[in-house]
C-alpha cells in the first residue's frame, strides 16, 4: 500500500462532524463537572495538551482531560483512564479537522521514532488523519507488528460502514468493558480475505 491508495472516502468528513458535534454536546456537561473536580484536587488545568503527527506527518496539538499530576495519576485521573473519558476534548481535534473519529492511533514524535515508522515506506500509515478510535485501539496487542497490521488492514478496508460499527464498538467497550467485547472485534477481522491480512502483516 502507499499514501495515494488510503484516501478517506467519500463523506467520512461529514461522519465526523456530525458525531463530534453531536459528542461535544452531549458531553459537555459531564466535562465541565470533570474539570470541576479536576481543579478542587490539586488546583491544576483540566486539560493536557501534547504535539502529535498527524495527517502527511503534520504534526498538532491533542487536547486530553489531564489525569496526572507531578509524574501521579490524580484520583480523577485512575477513573479518567479506567473509563476512557479522559479522550473525549479529542472530539474538539475532530471538529478542528486534525483528527477523525476512526482512524490509526495518532503518535507522539517519539513513538514514531522508536518505532521506526519514520522512513518513507510508512508514509502510508499518515496518509489519513488518526483517530479517537480504530481498530488497532480496540484490538492491537502491545506491538509494533499488531498495530502496523490493524492500521494497514482498516486503510485497505475503510468505509462508512466500519466506521460505524467501529463507532458503536468503541461505545460497547466503554459501557461493557473490552475483554467482553474483544471476541466481537476479532471476528470482525478474522473473516477477512486472507490474501489481504497477509499484506497486511
Amino acid at each position: 500500500m502507499n499514501s495515494s491508495t488510503a484516501k478517506p472516502y467519500l463523506g467520512k468528513r461529514a461522519l465526523d462532524v456530525l458525531v463530534a458535534g453531536t459528542a461535544c454536546a452531549a458531553f459537555a456537561p459531564l466535562v465541565a463537572g470533570i474539570a470541576v473536580a479536576s481543579w478542587l484536587e490539586d488546583s491544576g488545568s483540566p486539560l493536557f495538551a501534547q504535539s502529535r503527527v498527524g495527517r502527511q506527518r503534520h504534526p498538532f496539538t491533542i487536547l486530553k482531560l489531564r489525569s496526572m499530576r507531578e509524574q501521579r495519576v490524580t484520583r480523577v485521573g485512575r477513573w479518567l483512564r479506567r473509563t476512557g473519558i479522559d479522550e473525549l476534548p479529542q472530539f474538539v481535534n475532530v471538529l478542528r479537522g486534525e483528527m477523525s473519529v476512526v482512524g490509526p492511533r495518532p503518535l507522539t514524535q517519539a513513538d514514531v521514532e522508536r518505532l521506526g515508522w519514520h522512513e518513507p515506506p510508512d508514509d502510508w500509515r499518515f496518509a489519513v488523519k488518526p483517530g479517537i478510535t480504530g481498530l488497532s485501539q480496540l484490538l492491537a496487542a502491545p506491538t509494533a507488528r499488531s498495530t502496523r497490521r490493524l492500521d494497514r488492514l482498516y486503510l485497505q478496508r475503510q468505509g462508512l460502514v466500519l466506521d460505524l460499527r467501529l463507532i458503536a464498538l468503541t461505545v460497547a467497550v466503554n459501557v461493557a468493558g473490552k475483554r467482553n467485547v474483544r471476541r466481537w472485534l476479532n471476528a470482525l477481522t478474522s473473516h477477512r480475505d486472507p490474501a489481504v491480512v497477509r499484506q497486511a502483516r
